[in-house]
């Protein structure tokens, strides 16, 4: 009988459960999984509370160590705010120390406790109550402490200190100095920390567990098609305690709507101490399939019970798809031959927090990419955030996800181990997200021996040898790669030449550059949005010209990544890159627009790339995916359409040029003389199917008279967590709304209610230069929800200054608590100091020139183009 109302007690909890599916849109997962309610796993938020030395501090592992004076952050957190122009080495490298006190919560009273840092940058050490608890190297992968075992109880108080330094060292990877680097090595402590309880018994971590293969939970499948799919579910238990256990794991699918459509169940003895897998296999009836087009995800509800109690549990989400590589005859996904894969690489880089970005910033960034007609991100140079792989699942962008490194090999055979290290890592993190369609194993536009490429490789198989692993690429010119790998790193003009291979798809990794020489980096595809509408115009059509090249009638080349949709900050040039789609703040620039009218099943769009300012070009570019554009200049004294023309060997949408449609002196006869400026415009429409779909009417913009503010929310609210932010833009423009591109001032910005201003003068922050008629300034919330009232005035007051104005947003509460015991400091950390580390005082003029020419080769070794 005890059995009996055990069991009906344990359908009860399940029924009431699975009535009350809340939908994951935009939600945060912790370790892997999304908060499933009643699993009995506790988590908290541990991002706030912790005290913060910039430099190194001798005995700040010590529990009696006085670190009141310390400021008290939140991170996501970086070392220094830098300014928007900060590439070159500007940025702080160096030690740095967070010291947290906390009291361990009672609601994690006999469970088993870790504290999981999803990533600090450089290497670190990390000490528990003045105990030394791990040392690690790298910056991009979790660190996980177990404060159970250490002997942290609930109730106690405890103090975690972490030294983390992101100088140069060339023992672990990257290893590359940042002098002689691409990107920037932004220090500290960047991504979530969570305080994680879970029963003594429950579901491992694969990375803890460090099985090939093996731990946590690992979805694959078979026999996938429209009819049916193989659903399997490995699931890994560890017993904590000194009993033999006998848990049951049941395994919920859940359909978008929250209705089951599939419960498996297993039950197995764990021995004490011992950890067991449970194998859950089912078949889906008529599944619907992933695709960046439906990106449809089920949610897999799994727990641990045992005596009727669920113990630990979670949530993972599945997407079901079938990704075939078939060499001459293309890509194929679902059974059917898929278009051009074209996408973008991705830094985690923003303008003044470096890396330190919110989980809502990893969110947006991947819609901003999908946004743009994007299927397909490779990540650069590094594991993203989980957020980011999140929202790659969510929103259908498929994404390459490589070790870390950057032109750079240590004959130490270490250097290889630690590599390797990383790529099994990233496979056990990574390897449940749909998103993912191929591993990057090696090390980029790296020369390394051929051993070491064949271990990648097999690393990849053993880590998923399940079918339907995503598959191995590397660079085709690379030892080992051609005659090994499952996709080469190539260009269009590669196929059909000797040396590449028939049986394998070829993919640009890097499309978009064309620099005049590696030293200068004057470059075509380059426009700094600030520059204005020719420099972006030029940019945006060159851009256009290359991704036509990614278009070949030969299956084999399937596609290609822009380099690089966001403007991020380098080490080895002082210029950073401008190249985006998107500024460091994520301003859009014509380039967004040019992306964006190349996919033709989005909705149509036309977009008028002329500002009709005494500057502008006669010749209107306009950017559409529709059939045609008809263009009409000053209502109607000319009316002219144009067909958009497509081309399956070439762009799908060339831009349409309209010769000769704005003219300053007309327009200046229609204003000045005839005193009708308003009759000066140009209209465009788009056309599908001999109807007008969309269209855009421009006018040039009068006299600066007004601010305007809007937040880049992107449907997603600024939550109260005391590090989330969105950016907030203030515009000048005229009495119609009209931005003013061309004007120039100064805002500054203030903040009232729960938020406050990253940043300030210190770093040309707050005021902010108008640049292109806008000012951006990031808000952060604090940790309680409420409004938020943005004040933008112009620095400098007069008669004539643009109207200041005012905008109020509201933060949300936080979905998860927060475990901490310092409050964090009211403002955000300024930049106070210009120090850095001593690395660029110290190089010569011959070094650097050395260094530089360095990187020259290593890009033209592989044919960089």
């Amino acid at each position: 009988m005890k059995h009996l109302i055990s069991f009906l007690l344990m359908l009860l909890s399940l029924n009431a459960a699975s009535m009350s599916a809340t939908p994951l849109g935009g939600k945060t997962s912790v370790a892997g999984f999304f908060p499933l309610d009643g699993s009995g796993r506790t988590v908290y938020n541990f991002n706030q509370g912790w005290r913060y030395h910039r430099g190194d501090a001798n005995g700040a592992e010590a529990m009696g160590f006085d670190d009141s004076k310390w400021q008290v952050v939140c991170a996501p957190h970086t070392l220094r705010l830098e300014p928007s122009e900060a590439s070159g080495g500007r940025n702080y490298q160096g030690i740095a120390w967070y010291r947290k006190h906390f009291t361990m919560p009672a609601d994690m009273q006999g469970k088993d406790v870790t504290l999981y840092f999803e990533a600090i940058m450089g290497k670190q050490e990390i000490y528990v109550n003045g105990r030394k608890a791990v040392d690690h190297l790298g910056g991009y992968l979790p660190i996980i402490v177990n404060l159970s075992r250490l002997g942290v109880k609930a109730g106690e108080k405890c103090l975690i200190a972490v030294k983390a330094d992101n100088s140069d060292d060339k023992s672990y990877p990257p290893g590359k100095k940042q002098s002689a680097l691409d990107f920037c090595y932004h220090g500290g402590m960047y991504r979530d920390v969570w305080l994680i309880g879970k029963s003594p018994v429950a579901i491992t971590d694969a990375n803890e567990e460090n099985k090939v293969a093996g731990g946590g939970v690992f979805l694959h499948y078979d026999n996938i098609s429209e009819k049916k799919a193989d659903i399997h579910i490995n699931v890994e238990v560890g017993n904590k305690t000194t009993r033999n256990a006998t848990p049951t794991v049941i395994a919920t699918i859940k359909d978008k709507t929250g209705k089951p459509v599939a419960t498996i169940k297993q039950k197995n003895a764990v021995a004490a101490g011992a950890t067991s897998t449970f194998y859950l296999h089912s078949t889906l009836k008529a599944p619907h399939l992933w695709s960046p087009e439906e990106p449809y995800l089920y949610n897999v509800e799994i727990r641990v019970v045992e005596g009727g109690k669920t113990t630990d549990g979670g949530i993972v989400r599945m997407g079901i798809r079938r990704a075939e590589f078939c060499g001459k005859d293309g890509f194929w996904l679902n059974g059917r031959l898929y278009h051009q894969l074209i996408g973008g690489n991705r830094h985690q880089d923003f303008a003044y927090v470096g890396n330190a970005l919110p989980n809502s910033q990893q969110w947006r960034d991947a819609k901003r990419l999908k946004d743009a007609g994007m299927t397909i991100i490779r990540a650069a140079h590094y594991p993203q955030d989980p957020a980011f792989m999140d929202a790659c699942d969510e929103l259908g962008l498929f994404i390459i996800v490589p070790t870390p490194g950057w032109q750079y090999w240590n004959k130490d055979p270490e250097f290889g181990q630690l590599v390797h290290e990383n790529t099994r890592q990233i496979i056990r993190r990574d390897r449940n997200h749909t998103s993912v369609l191929m591993w990057e194993p090696i090390l980029n536009e790296t020369r390394y021996p051929k051993d070491f490429a064949l271990k990648a490789l097999d690393i990849t198989k053993e880590e998923f040898p399940y079918p339907g692993r995503p598959v191995a690429v590397a660079d085709m010119n690379s030892e080992g790669v051609k005659d090994n790998y499952d996709v080469v790193y190539g260009w269009t003009d590669d196929i059909g030449k000797e040396g590449t291979p028939d049986d394998k798809c070829v993919f640009t990794r890097e499309f978009g550059e064309m620099v005049d020489d590696w030293y200068a980096h004057n470059c075509l595809n380059r426009a700094a949005r600030s520059w204005g509408e020719k420099p972006m115009l030029t940019a945006a059509l060159s851009l256009c010209d290359t991704y036509g090249e990614m278009f070949h009638n030969q299956h084999q080349f399937i596609g290609g990544c822009q380099w690089h949709p966001f403007d991020h900050q380098r080490g080895y040039h002082p210029d950073p890159y401008y190249g985006g789609i998107y500024d460091a703040f994520r301003q859009k620039k014509y380039a967004f627009e040019m992306f964006r009218s190349q996919d033709r099943t989005q909705e149509p769009m036309v977009f008028v790339a002329n500002e009709m300012t005494q500057f502008s070009d006669n010749d209107v570019v306009v950017f559409s995916n529709c059939d045609s554009v008809r263009l009409t200049q000053f209502e109607g004294d000319k009316v002219l359409t144009l067909p958009v023309v497509h081309n399956a060997a070439d762009k799908p949408c060339t831009p349409v040029v309209f010769k000769g449609f704005w003219d300053f002196w007309k327009a200046r006869d229609y204003s000045y003389k005839q005193r009708n400026w308003q009759r000066v415009s140009l209209l465009a429409e788009g056309i599908k199917d001999g109807k007008v779909v969309c269209s855009e009417k421009k006018m040039p913009s009068r006299r600066s008279t007004k601010i305007r503010l809007y937040a880049d929310e992107m449907g997603k609210q600024l939550t109260a967590d005391g590090s989330d932010f969105i950016v907030v833009v203030a515009e000048i423009t005229d009495d119609n709304g009209n931005v003013k591109r061309l004007a120039k001032d100064n805002i500054r910005f203030t903040v009232e209610g729960e938020g406050r201003i990253i940043g300030d003068e210190s770093i040309l922050a707050n005021p902010r230069t108008v640049e292109w008629g806008s000012a951006p300034v990031l808000i952060q919330a604090t940790d309680k929800p409420g409004k938020i009232t943005i004040h933008a005035q112009s620095a400098f007051s007069g008669v004539y200054a643009p109207t200041e104005t005012s905008l109020t947003i509201e933060s949300v509460p936080a979905e998860l608590p927060k475990c901490y015991t310092d409050r964090p400091s009211e403002s955000v950390q300024r930049t106070t100091d210009t120090s850095i580390s001593s690395i660029s005082t110290q190089m010569t003029e011959e070094e650097r020139q050395r260094t530089l020419e360095e990187v020259n080769r290593q890009q033209m070794d592989f044919g960089i183009q």
